[in-house]
């Protein structure tokens, strides 16, 4: 049987991040062979993803990565905040981004696609991820856009480093402007959307079932008043408008002064906005109400 040395050890923990004891089991059982323990550490990862697969994870980081006319922005969860500041976490979130940007937002095709200097798939790195640090994490979403002419503009609202943090936002902007000024303007835009959390680009991308659902409630609340049908119509348009003023990106006051439209700001800049996308970590996602560090407590038998 081969040496076990430290050294050798040391080396196979430096190459796959997993813990000391498991470096020294998985060389005993691969006799000292390298490749053969980096294998045995694979497959027991895949066994410790397993058992993680089921725990709720809301956390994480928001990742963005653009190339003039085209963006992508991706969404990875793992299971603490702890996590999101892991050196290794931000690089393949960052990594995942890039990636999302050459072959487009399909979870599948990205998952697929080979994840740079491992001889690993993205979905295989992710695993190896969650064996290493210990936590169940998720690819969870991906947004592409791209303009024929123009920029695709990203903003990140208190970035924790450069394209990754918890609210991201990508602007894409038609124009044959100069690049750089209609980048400015995403970038505006992009803080507008991180501040106001519109729901549509224009009127006509609204949600029928939720323009129904608003019309239905305000007819309600204007007949409440006893006043004559005629007047409940034009009541139920006024506030319509309002409905959209809130909800529709070009139709919302300008945060940056407060008096403009974000359509008027577009138009003086002879853009056209071509869509946006707004990344908010773990929104939808029905969260523990547990206490995780009561949880870690458990575990460990503190009482």
């Amino acid at each position: 049987m081969a040496e076990i040395t430290a050294a050798l050890v040391k080396d196979l923990r430096e190459r796959t991040g997993a813990g000391i004891s498991d470096c020294k089991k998985a060389l005993v059982e691969s006799d000292g062979v390298m490749d053969d323990a980096i294998d045995w550490l694979r497959k027991k990862g895949l066994s410790s993803a397993a058992k993680k697969s089921g725990r709720v994870a809301a956390e994480g980081l928001v990742g963005v990565a653009t190339a003039a006319t085209r963006g992508a922005m991706v969404e990875v969860n793992a299971e603490t905040d702890f996590v999101a500041r892991n050196v290794a976490f931000q690089t393949f979130v960052q990594d995942v981004a890039k990636i999302a940007l050459d072959v487009g937002e399909d979870l599948d095709t990205i998952k697929a696609t080979a994840y740079p200097g491992t001889g690993r798939t993205v979905a295989e790195e992710l695993t190896h991820l969650v064996a290493t640090i210990g936590e169940n994490m998720a690819l969870r979403r991906a947004r592409v856009l791209h303009v024929q002419q123009g920029a695709v503009a990203s903003y990140m609202h208190q970035a924790l480093k450069p394209g990754l943090g918890k609210i991201g936002v990508l602007v894409a902007i038609e124009g044959t402007s100069e690049f750089g000024a209609l980048e400015l303007l995403g970038r505006q835009i992009g803080m507008h959307v991180a501040a106001t959390r519109p729901e549509a680009l224009d009127v006509d991308a609204v949600d029928p079932a939720a323009l129904d659902r608003e019309r239905a409630v305000l007819s309600e609340q204007a007949r409440a008043s006893g006043k004559p049908e005629a007047i409940i119509e034009k009541m139920v348009e006024g506030r319509i408008r309002k409905y959209y003023e809130e909800v529709v990106l070009l139709e919302q006051v300008w945060v940056h002064d407060g008096e403009s439209r974000v359509r008027a700001v577009v138009k003086k800049a002879g853009a056209t906005l071509a869509g946006f996308a707004r990344f908010h970590l773990g929104e939808g996602i029905e969260k523990n109400a547990g206490d995780f560090a009561a949880e870690v407590a458990a575990a460990a038998g503190v009482a």
